[in-house]
């Protein structure tokens, strides 16, 4: 009974192993796909960013708007506010009062939001009975940095209409759709 073992069984008893991991080539193929994949994603993360400092920028300017309207009914005597700094102001400091409203956050009271410059300006007073009484302003959000924290400035004044500069300054004369 001196029989031989089949082919078969001889060689996959000796020889023929499967590797257990993957080869150098197929790791640096997959690494070489996703350097092609973050390459092409990186222009869009820039977009995307400048997208949402634009929106924001619109955001807050609806906001300052907003807060302009609710300080010239709390404080009629002044008018609108001619800085940031007077709609904002710390809770914790005491009541509200026309040099600090308590309206917008603190974030928006610096003038710096999400790589956007805020300002209050071109206030117009009439002086009434020795008050001077602010009756317009006009509120700006321009970019840090034009190109890069984004591409448009915004301009809105007392009647709470936004218009847009698109080469990122103060010359707002495209109104937004």
């Amino acid at each position: 009974m001196n029989r031989k073992p089949s082919l078969l069984i001889r060689r996959g008893a000796q020889g023929g192993r499967q590797p257990n991991g993957f080869t150098l080539m197929e790791l640096l193929i997959v690494i070489a796909i996703i350097l092609i994949l973050m390459l092409m994603a990186i222009p869009t993360f820039g977009t995307l960013k400048k997208r949402a400092n634009d929106l924001s920028a619109l955001n807050s300017i609806k906001t300052i708007n907003s807060a302009e309207i609710q300080y010239e009914s709390t404080y009629p005597a002044n008018g609108y506010a001619c800085s940031l700094t007077a709609l904002g102001g710390d809770p914790s400091a005491g009541p509200p009062s026309p040099s600090a409203a308590q309206i917008i956050e603190g974030n928006l009271t610096t003038g710096f939001k999400s790589g956007y410059i805020f300002k209050i300006g071109h206030c117009t007073k009439v002086t009434a009975n020795g008050t001077d009484r602010v009756t317009g302003y006009e509120v700006t959000a321009v970019p840090q940095t034009v190109g890069k924290t984004g591409d448009r400035g915004f301009c809105s004044n007392e009647t709470g209409i936004i218009k847009y500069d698109p080469t990122g300054g103060t010359n707002c004369t495209q109104q937004l759709q």
